[in-house]
């Protein structure tokens, strides 16, 4: 199949890449939001082709993968084609709800001709869907390998725009945690975080590329997740993965995402400041709970259960 999609969420894409069809990638000149085009910083396949909107409307898809609302008119002006109507689509739905938490109504739920796929049961059930068909397909990602060694006695963290997005991204959380343990913090937007919190003495580290995150964050002693109120978070998975422990706020999916032999999620920052302490003192504990975490990962969040799921779901719909 060619199938055309946005480059929105790069770690996500990833994954769905590695599938056995022909991915056409949207470019405009000015690698803007609505033609970012191949990634930077990822390594994606040869089957992931850029494309201009002349390209994509003269080869045209077999379905096309929406991730934002703006992207059904942008491929309805490219193209001449509606999606749902004139070409099958799905809507891949990344996000929790951002007005309210259970009243919020889904941008597609008055239509019933394209599927909204949520990335957790937790999205699908506080969002408000309508009539639209509902799937979930859980998170799946590329083994990066068992990467862990904990020799690094600090606690690392992965947040994209940590100011901008302060109270959803729990920044006020890593605060909090950074004030009692030595912190590592890894994203996009740590010059504002800098200059925001000048002196609480972490370690900022600005956009590093996936391959070399990954090994990276292994040689922290443990993960802490503080996100407040976003989707489950790749950077939880792929940290699970590599054989981290993990430390996560009680909150949206992680709950279910974090088995309690993995690492501890709780809705109090002091349980996991206790934890952090703990496992800095206990590299023996730490190593434990990482090695259960991959396993677990790797069960839940394996790349052949998430690409089986994804060609189910876009065979039936193409």
């Amino acid at each position: 199949m060619r199938i055309a999609i946005w480059h929105v969420h790069g770690s996500w894409l990833t994954g769905f890449l590695q599938g056995p069809d022909d991915y056409l990638i949207p470019v405009l000149p000015d690698r803007g939001p609505d033609g970012l085009g191949r990634a930077r910083t990822w390594d994606w396949p040869a089957a992931a082709r850029e494309v201009t909107p002349e390209q994509l409307r003269e080869e045209g898809c077999d379905v096309v993968v929406l991730q934002r609302p703006s992207e059904i008119d942008l491929f309805q002006d490219w193209t001449g084609l509606r999606p749902g109507t004139d070409v099958p689509a799905v809507y891949v739905e990344h996000n929790t709800p951002v007005a309210h938490p259970v009243a919020s109504r889904h941008h597609l739920a008055d239509r019933s001709d394209i599927p909204v796929v949520h990335v957790t049961a937790f999205n699908a059930l506080v969002w408000d869907s309508g009539r639209s068909p509902v799937r979930v397909i859980e998170h799946g990602i590329p083994d990066p390998g068992p990467l862990y060694t904990g020799e690094v006695e600090r606690i690392a963290a992965v947040v994209n725009e940590p100011v901008r997005r302060w109270r959803v991204a729990g920044t006020d959380v890593l605060l909090d945690v950074a004030g009692h343990v030595p912190v590592s913090v890894y994203g996009m937007g740590m010059d504002a975080l800098a200059q925001h919190e000048p002196s609480r003495g972490w370690q900022l580290h600005e956009d590093v590329p996936q391959e070399q995150l990954h090994p990276r964050l292994a040689r922290h002693r443990a993960y802490l997740h503080p996100y407040r109120w976003t989707s489950l978070g790749l950077s939880l998975i792929e940290a699970m993965t590599v054989g981290m422990p993990v430390l996560a706020l009680a909150t949206t999916a992680a709950p279910e995402a974090v088995p309690r032999e993995a690492g501890v999620v709780s809705a109090d920052p002091a349980v996991l400041t206790a934890t952090a302490r703990r496992w800095l003192a206990d590299p023996d504990e730490a190593r434990e709970r990482g090695a259960a975490a991959r396993k677990h990962a790797r069960q839940q969040f394996g790349l052949d259960r998430f690409l089986t799921e994804w060609q189910h779901l876009l065979k039936e719909v193409a």
